[in-house]
C-alpha cells in the first residue's frame, strides 16, 4: 500500500467519524427543549412537569405533555432561590447562564498529548538524524552524487603522478565509450584500488576521473556504510548500486576502503554476524553482480591494503591495484607548479629549489608548504612571497614552530650548541651524507632545544652497509660531542639513540648486515609498508629462540658501540674546530649556509683511514 493510498483512507474515516458526531450532536439538541428557569417555574406551579433530575448546575426532567414544539425533554439552568424571587416579583423572564469551560477542557487534556508528541518527535529527529534521514531512511545510502560541474578537477589539476594518471585515462575513455571495449573480446576491470600513503592525491584522482569523462561521481566513506543497526550496512551497499546503475555510465568511489573491506576473522569477537562483515559479503555480491560493460566503474582508495579481505582484491574484484605513491623531484616540481598559481611569488622563488628542499613530501604537504609561505610573507607585511619564506615554512613543517620565550639558563644553551655542532661536523666529514643547510640553538616544536637540517641532493632509494652507518654516526655525533667536551652525557639524545638503535636492528635483523648472525632476515617487514621509514615498527611476535634474541641484542650493540667510538674519534681530530663552531653558534644561535661554507673551509684537506671526506 503507498503512502498516498493510505492517507487517503485516513481522511475518508475522520469525515465519516465526524459526520455521525454531528448527527448525533443534532439528534439529541432536537429531542431537548433548552428553556428558561423562570418558564420552568410556571410549568411546575401548572403541574405539568412529571420528573426532574437534579445537578449542580442544571434541572433536566420530562413533561406530562409536550411542547409546542413537540418535545418532552427540557433541560433548563439552576439559578440561585433569592434571585428567583426578587426577579419573579416583577414579572421578569429570567434563565441561569453557565460559563463555557469548553476550550480550558480542551486544552487540559490536550496540551499534555501535544507535549508528549513534541518531545517524542524530537528525540525522533536526534535520533534519526545519526541514522541517515530517519528511521525509514536508514537503509538509504549516504553517497553525495556529484556531476561533472560539481567535481570541478581534471587531470590538469593532478600533477606528480604521471603513472597514476596514464593507468586511469584508459578508465575515461571507457566511460566515455564503452562499447568499443568490448569489440575484441575484452573488458574492463570492475574495481580500481587506489593504493597510496595519506596525502598523495587518491581522492583527487577519482574525482579528476569523473570530471573528465562527464559521469555522475558517487562519493562516500567506507566508514558510513556502518551504522548501529545489523543489516543497514548491507542494505545501503544494495541502494548505492541500485543509485549507480540507474545513472550509469558512472563512477562509484569508496573512500578509506580498510574501514568497510578488512579482512574477515581476524579479531578475537569477530564472528559471520558482524555487521561490518554482513557490509563486506554484501559488496563482494554486489562486486560480482553487475557487468562491467553496463558502463560502472568502482574505484576505492586506501593506505592499509595489507590489512584487505582477500575477496575483496580477487580477480573479478578490485582486479587492478594502482600505485600513488610520494613524489619524486620532478613530481614535487608539478605540483608546486600548480599551487604556486595561487600565490603571488616573489622573483628570487624557484620551483626546483623548493623541491629539492621537501623530499618526501606528499601533494598535501607540499599544498600545506605553499600556503604556509604565504601566510609567513603575509604576517611580515611582504608584497609577494619570497624563498626566505619558503625556507621557514619547510623549517616549520619538519622542526616545528620557534619558541623564543623558552629560555634556556647558559649552561643547557652551551650543551645545546655542542650538541647540534657535533652533528654537522660528523655531517661534513663523511662521504654520502646528506649536506648540512642550517644548525640553530632556538627550541622548536615539543620538545627540540636546538636543530641541525640536512637537505639531500637528489632522492634516494637504496642505501648501503656504509652508508647507514654513516647516518648513524651523524646521529651520534651529538651525544659523541657532550662526552668529549663536558665529560658526560645528557637526556638531550633520546631521540638520536631510538633511531640509531632501529637502523641498527634492522641492519641485524631485516637486512642480513651482520656477518655473525648471517644473511638471515630474522623480522618481517612491518605491517604498514606504507609507513616513512623514520617510522618505529610495530611490535610483533617473535619468531626465533631466546639464544638468537641474546645474539641480535648483542650484534646490535656490537655495531651502535663501534660506529660511536669511530664518531669520538673524529670530533677530538676537530675539537678546535669543533669549540670556534659552538662558540660562534652560541653568538649567532642560528648558522646559515655560508657559515656552514665557512667551517668547510677550516676543515683538514686531507683523506685519513676514518674515511673523512676530502675537501
Amino acid at each position: 500500500m503507498t503512502t498516498k493510498t493510505r492517507f487517503n483512507i485516513v481522511y475518508a474515516l475522520a469525515a465519516v467519524f465526524a459526520v455521525l458526531v454531528i448527527q448525533h450532536l443534532i439528534a439529541t439538541a432536537s429531542q431537548i427543549a433548552v428553556i428558561p428557569y423562570s418558564e420552568y417555574q410556571q410549568l411546575l406551579r401548572d403541574n405539568k412537569i412529571e420528573s426532574v433530575g437534579i445537578s449542580d448546575r442544571t434541572l433536566q426532567g420530562t413533561l406530562k405533555e409536550p411542547l409546542k414544539g413537540g418535545q418532552k425533554q427540557f433541560i433548563t439552568t439552576r439559578v440561585d432561590q433569592d434571585i428567583a424571587q426578587e426577579l419573579e416579583k416583577h414579572n421578569v423572564r429570567f434563565t441561569g447562564q453557565i460559563e463555557s469551560t469548553f476550550f480550558r477542557d480542551l486544552l487540559s487534556w490536550l496540551m499534555p498529548m501535544l507535549l508528549f508528541f513534541g518531545v517524542w518527535w524530537y528525540i525522533g529527529r536526534r535520533f534519526a538524524g545519526g541514522l541517515g534521514g530517519g528511521l525509514m531512511q536508514i537503509g538509504k545510502s549516504k553517497a553525495k552524487v556529484y556531476v561533472e560541474s560539481n567535481t570541478g578537477v581534471t587531470f590538469a589539476d593532478v600533477a606528480g603522478v604521471d603513472e597514476a594518471k596514464d593507468e586511469l585515462r584508459e578508465v575515461v575513455d571507457f566511460l566515455k565509450a564503452p562499447g568499443d571495449y568490448g569489440r575484441l573480446g575484452g573488458r574492463m576491470p570492475k574495481g580500481i584500488l587506489l593504493v597510496g600513503p595519506p596525502g598523495t592525491g587518491k581522492t583527487l584522482l577519482a574525482k579528476a576521473v569523473a570530471g573528465e569523462a562527464k559521469v555522475p561521481f558517487f562519493s562516500i566513506s567506507g566508514s558510513e556504510f556502518v551504522e548501529m543497526f545489523v543489516g543497514v550496512g548491507a542494505a545501503r551497499v544494495r541502494d548505492l548500486f541500485q543509485q549507480a546503475h540507474e545513472k550509469a555510465p558512472a563512477i562509484i568511489f569508496i573512500d578509506e576502503l580498510d574501514a568497510l573491506g578488512r579482512a574477515r576473522g581476524i579479531g578475537p569477537f569477530a564472528g559471520g554476524h558482524d555487521e561490518k562483515e554482513q557490509t563486506l559479503n554484501q559488496l563482494l555480491v554486489e562486486l560480482d553482480g553487475f557487468d562491467s560493460r553496463s558502463g560502472l566503474v568502482i574505484l576505492a582508495a586506501t593506505n592499509r591494503p595489507e590489512i584487505l579481505d582477500p575477496a575483496l582484491l580477487r580477480a573479478g574484484r578490485f582486479d587492478r591495484q594502482v600505485l600513488v605513491d610520494r613524489p619524486d623531484k620532478k613530481g614535487r616540481i608539478e605540483i608546486l607548479k600548480v599551487h604556486m598559481t595561487k600565490v603571488r611569488l616573489a622573483a628570487d622563488v624557484d620551483a626546483d629549489a623548493v623541491a629539492a628542499l621537501t623530499p618526501g613530501f606528499t601533494g598535501a604537504d607540499l599544498a600545506n608548504l605553499v600556503n604556509e609561505a604565504a601566510l609567513l610573507a603575509t604576517r611580515r607585511g611582504a608584497q609577494a612571497v619570497g624563498m626566505s619564506d619558503f625556507n621557514n615554512a619547510v623549517e616549520r613543517m619538519v622542526a616545528g614552530l620557534e619558541k623564543r620565550n623558552r629560555l634556556l639558563n647558559p649552561r643547557e644553551r652551551e650543551i645545546v650548541a655542542y650538541h647540534e655542532m657535533g652533528h654537522a661536523l660528523i655531517a661534513l666529514s663523511l662521504p654520502g651524507v646528506d649536506p648540512v643547510h642550517k644548525v640553530s640553538i632556538i627550541p622548536r616544536g615539543v620538545g627540540a632545544l636546538g636543530y641541525t637540517i640536512q637537505r639531500p641532493i637528489e632522492d634516494r632509494f637504496l642505501m648501503t652497509k656504509e652508508e647507514l652507518e654513516n647516518k648513524m654516526a651523524v646521529l651520534l655525533g651529538g651525544r659523541a660531542a657532550e662526552l668529549i667536551v663536558f665529560g658526560h652525557l645528557s637526556t638531550g639524545a633520546a631521540d638520536d639513540l631510538r633511531r640509531v638503535t632501529d637502523i641498527a636492528r634492522s641492519m641485524v635483523t631485516r637486512y642480513g648486515m651482520s656477518e655473525r648472525l648471517g644473511s638471515i632476515a630474522y623480522e618481517r617487514d612491518p605491517g604498514n609498508f606504507l609507513a616513512g621509514a623514520d617510522r618505529p615498527y610495530p611490535t610483533r611476535e617473535r619468531e626465533y629462540a631466546e639464544e638468537t634474541a641474546a645474539a641480535v641484542d648483542g650484534e646490535v650493540r656490537v655495531i651502535v658501540d663501534d660506529v660511536f667510538q669511530r664518531t669520538q674519534g673524529l670530533l677530538t681530530m676537530r675539537r678546535s674546530i669543533l669549540d670556534r663552531a659552538a662558540k660562534k653558534l652560541l653568538e649567532k644561535e642560528t648558522l646559515e649556509q655560508s657559515d656552514i661554507d665557512a667551517l668547510i673551509r677550516e676543515m683538514p684537506k686531507e683523506m685519513s683511514k676514518d674515511g673523512l671526506r676530502a675537501v
